[in-house]
């Protein structure tokens, strides 16, 4: 009995020496969100000039004592006269003097939490169960080892920003960048100089892949262990023509379409995710009326068609070249998506024009993004024997889902493991600790 019972300790005593061991040699992880993934904070100056009463600075009541308040994800949005007012206050406008975007005259915004993980879990802490975003795959990260604060981080940004093409100015998407960038070099610092792993939604992986291309081989070599995307918007989308074109409520039944479509035309991020004609081609028409049929080729004239004619030149001469070139920074990646989702591929448009909302023809995706766009790299890197990529697709996950179900988590987790895993072997068989 004796003997089992020492056993049993010594048994007990390798068990947790093997969970603190791993919980020790975790590399550190940095969440990049998607669009629309973590919550935003605005503030009125005497510069704003409302819409009509119900847009007026009392609202909304609730403020802090600098007079900050939830500009997204705000419950209030669903009501009409409120939805003009979000829009109105998410308003993006392109100074063509200053060759930038910036925000609507009169409101400030401001990023809460960067660094933590806090604004991505819930896109409206008072409302978890209808806004959780990526609280459940903090769960399961953590379940596995990971400490929020310690080595978990978050880095949230302004979505409705995006980047430029060399030679033009994104003041706020490039301070993102640095920012991330600072970021990493500290979740390292902080835990023994291990390279972090870089794990991003949607059009957050668009951000790190252009970081990782703007920095140095060497920085890169030193810093990161691996980039896994998710649902990431290599290509853009199709969906983007539709938000464009007739505005789009993303499945919320009370909220008017065309109430935001300024807002959303407004956007310099979703210039960015408009399908790339490199990958969709000349050949694919993505959008037919009674007059034209577009591809992605055509978009500067679908945008004129569209009663858009300002987005033209930001988007041929700070977008389109980002979209057409997507050098491989020959770091480890790792891309995770949902196939099998029923994604819109063709929009046809009747007589009533685009204010109506298009018959849809799908096709192959993840419900948002379309299977081309997701394997973009895939099929642009091939030939690429230095760049290290792995594809995983996940049958029947959606662009959302994805960072919920638990099939999908559990990928997810298997990835994340394997990549710590691997860096385990090489400590453990006295070679290099990283790449």
């Amino acid at each position: 009995m004796r003997g089992l019972c020492i056993k049993l300790a010594i048994l007990l005593f390798t068990t947790m020496l093997c969970i603190c061991t791993a919980i020790t040699n975790l590399h550190p992880l940095i969440l990049v969100p998607g669009s629309g993934g973590n919550q935003l904070e605005a503030r009125l100056t005497t510069g704003y000039k409302p819409l009509g009463l119900f847009c007026n600075r009392w609202y909304p009541i609730c403020k802090n004592k600098d007079g900050w308040f939830r500009l997204w994800l705000d419950p209030s949005v669903l009501l009409a006269p409120f939805t003009k007012c979000f829009a109105h206050r998410m308003m993006l406008y392109y100074d063509p003097n200053l060759d930038d975007y910036r925000n609507a005259p009169g409101v400030e915004t401001r990023v809460p939490g960067f660094g933590s993980t806090d604004s991505l879990l819930y896109l409206n802490p008072n409302l978890k169960k209808l806004t959780a975003y990526m609280a459940p795959l903090v769960d399961s990260l953590e379940e596995i080892g990971y400490v929020s604060g310690e080595t978990l981080f978050g880095a949230p940004y302004d979505f409705r920003y995006g980047l430029a093409a060399e030679g033009h100015r994104s003041h706020v998407g490039t301070k993102f960048l640095e920012d991330l960038k600072d970021l990493i070099e500290k979740a390292s610092a902080s835990n023994g100089g291990k390279p972090v792993i870089l794990l991003s939604h949607s059009l957050g992986g668009l951000y790190v892949l252009q970081l990782l291309n703007r920095t140095s081989p060497s920085w890169r070599q030193r810093f990161i262990k691996h980039f896994v995307a998710l649902s990431a918007p290599w290509g853009g989308t199709v969906q983007e023509m539709l938000t464009f074109a007739s505005g789009s409520s993303f499945g919320v039944p009370l909220v008017d379409p065309l109430l935001v479509r300024g807002e959303q035309r407004s956007s310099e991020s979703n210039l960015w995710m408009m399908p790339s004609p490199k990958l969709f081609g000349p050949e694919k028409v993505l959008v037919i009326t009674p007059d034209e049929a577009y591809s992605a080729l055509d978009i500067p004239q679908f945008f004129n068609d569209i009663g858009f004619p300002e987005g033209v030149i930001p988007y041929k001469s700070r977008i389109l070249p980002l979209t057409v070139a997507l050098p491989a920074p020959n770091v480890s990646i790792t891309c995770i998506f949902g196939t099998g989702v029923n994604t819109p591929e063709t929009l046809v448009y009747g007589e009533a024009g685009f204010d109506e909302q298009p018959e849809v023809v799908y096709g192959d995706g993840d419900g948002t993004v379309n299977l081309v766009s997701l394997l973009a790299l895939e099929s642009l890197w091939n030939d690429n024997k230095s760049q290290p990529l792995k594809v995983i697709g996940i049958s029947g996950i959606s662009h959302t889902s994805i960072l919920e179900d638990n099939a999908a988590l559990e990928q997810i987790l298997a990835e994340i493991s394997s990549i710590n895993y691997e860096a385990q072997v090489k400590i453990s068989s006295g070679r290099a600790v990283d790449h």
